[in-house]
């Protein structure tokens, strides 16, 4: 235990980071962060209240003059200095990760951090391409351009299932726009984003350019998004609660960005190469113990092949080596808490009347036990429109449905409130391309399933939300656009006047 991540030493200072400094929060309510492998607490410190929300926003709009009106190569060089500095504490953040999160240790430091760091990198180099478009004489007498600005402070609020991560995707776009940021990070999981606020200091971005407030919801979050100072509010999370923070926003017309639930389809027909279906589903649905939006969830498998499929996922899952989250050998890492980990045991204990629990469905007992741990689990011969299928469980866990006939799979594929992201397996390219035209998702993966990148946008359809992460479409969410519009004609009577003056 001794050479792991200690937050008692490094945020001595206090849980919030504002104005270029970790500082105490003001709320007068304490809260835990519990190592959910051993349910032991591991740091306790003083949330945010609606005092601290306002001096980051008084922070955040002091500097966002002097930052938005940096040249793109001064915020592209100074983004390539915090890609340095994250590289050089890619382990401190890693061990972070894993202690607030229970995430395995090889996903933090093979998925998250990297992740984080190329999406540094990838924003680094976004920043001096903020281009409108040309300009050109649209009117015959004028000449019209499109500027692209930075919108103000920006109010963010991220969830705790990759606390790094989604500190990147959204403070990057934002500040290499031009904007101010103060995000608000799960109370659950303050860490990484304090780190990466940090590593922003040292690589020499100006304080109140980005700022923490580690707070509740309720009292911290409910003032961020309706501050009449922050100009636009960006949430990831569940859709219940970003409808609730939708709500708010509207009250002050602001911009507003929803990253939301996902229930994720995962299509397999009977061309399909079943091995690479097979070990894709597990990998899909088990990532991050099932905590992720984009995570599979439903298998519809065309029946000449289903009961093959669900035999061998079986066994596959079956092969998951749960342990600490720290051994570099272990593959399953804890849920976030207890209460989620007894959340997710409610769905599959409810589903046990109507359908089959084919492996898993239970926690582990032994050394395990003290954790917040769940086997990976399948269900099968479930019904379409039952809970398990139709909620966001967020959890290790996998149904599978068969179906008959393409128009089929599609249809059930699409039958859910929610459009985060889908697959479909085959080797059939006319099927693919007809998958990826007709499932309503923001993104479709053709024989895989979870793989992103920088260079292209995250986002859903539907329930889950609109706007995009990553990738330079993420700017449509940070700027505003204003038309220019140059008069080339020097004559103080121009000919629209006569609507106005006639002949005269």
């Amino acid at each position: 235990m001794s050479n792991r991540f200690q937050p008692q030493d490094r945020f001595a200072a206090g849980a919030q980071y504002i104005d270029g400094g970790l500082v105490p929060g003001t709320s007068g309510n304490s809260q835990d962060v519990v190592d959910p492998a051993s349910g032991r607490t591991v740091f306790t410190y003083e949330l945010a209240g609606p005092a601290d929300v306002n001096a980051a926003v008084a922070a955040a709009r002091d500097a966002f003059p002097a930052w938005s009106g940096a040249t793109p190569g001064e915020r592209s060089d100074a983004l390539h200095r915090f890609a340095g500095v994250l590289a050089e504490r890619a382990e401190e953040l890693a061990q972070a990760e894993s202690l607030q999160c229970g995430k395995p240790i090889r996903l933090s430091r093979e998925f998250d951090v990297p992740g984080t760091l190329d999406n540094t990198s990838f924003f680094a180099g976004a920043a001096r391409h903020l281009d409108g478009r040309a300009a050109a004489e649209y009117s015959g007498d004028h000449t019209s351009y499109v500027r692209r600005e930075a919108i103000g402070v920006v109010g963010s609020i991220a969830p705790w299932n990759y606390p790094l991560q989604m500190a990147a995707w959204k403070i990057l776009p934002a500040v290499a726009a031009g904007n101010t940021i103060v995000l608000k990070p799960s109370e659950l999981t303050p860490f990484t984003s304090l780190l990466f606020a940090e590593a922003a200091t040292a690589a020499g971005i100006p304080d109140g350019v980005v700022n923490i407030v580690s707070g509740a919801g309720h009292g911290a979050g409910e003032r961020l998004v309706t501050h009449p100072d922050v100009a636009m509010t960006s949430f990831t999370g569940s859709t219940a609660v970003g409808e609730r923070v939708a709500g708010l926003a509207s009250g002050g017309a602001r911009r507003l960005h929803l990253e939301l639930g996902g229930k994720a389809p995962f299509v397999v027909f009977d061309d399909a190469d079943l091995d690479a279906a097979v070990h894709g589903a597990v990998a899909a649905s088990l990532i991050n113990a099932g905590q992720d939006c984009t995570a599979a969830t439903r298998a519809y498998v065309q029946r000449p092949v289903h009961a093959r499929f669900v035999r061998d996922v079986a066994a596959l899952m079956e092969t998951v080596r749960i342990g600490d989250p720290f051994d570099p050998a272990t593959d399953l890492g804890p849920l976030v808490s207890h209460a989620h980990r007894d959340r997710v045991a409610g769905f599959v204990d409810r589903a046990r009347a109507t359908s089959r629990v084919v492996t898993g469905g239970a926690r582990p007992g032994g050394v395990l036990g003290d954790g917040a741990y769940y086997r990976p689990t399948l269900l099968a011969d479930v019904a379409q429109d039952s809970e398990i299928v139709r909620s966001e469980i967020f959890g290790p866990v996998l149904v599978v449905l068969p179906f008959d006939t393409d128009d089929e799979a599609l249809r059930l594929a699409n039958d859910s409130p929610y459009g985060l992201a889908a697959s479909a397996w085959t080797r059939d390219t006319y099927r693919a391309q007809r998958a990826t035209r007709d499932i309503k998702a923001g993104c479709v993966w053709i024989n895989d399933h979870v793989p992103i990148v920088s260079e292209m946008p995250h986002g859903g359809y539907k329930a889950s939300g609109y706007g995009k992460d990553m990738s330079v479409y993420s700017f449509e969410e940070y700027t505003r656009i204003k038309h220019v519009m140059f008069d080339n004609t020097a004559m103080a009577r121009k000919d629209w006047h006569r609507t106005v003056f006639g002949d005269r």
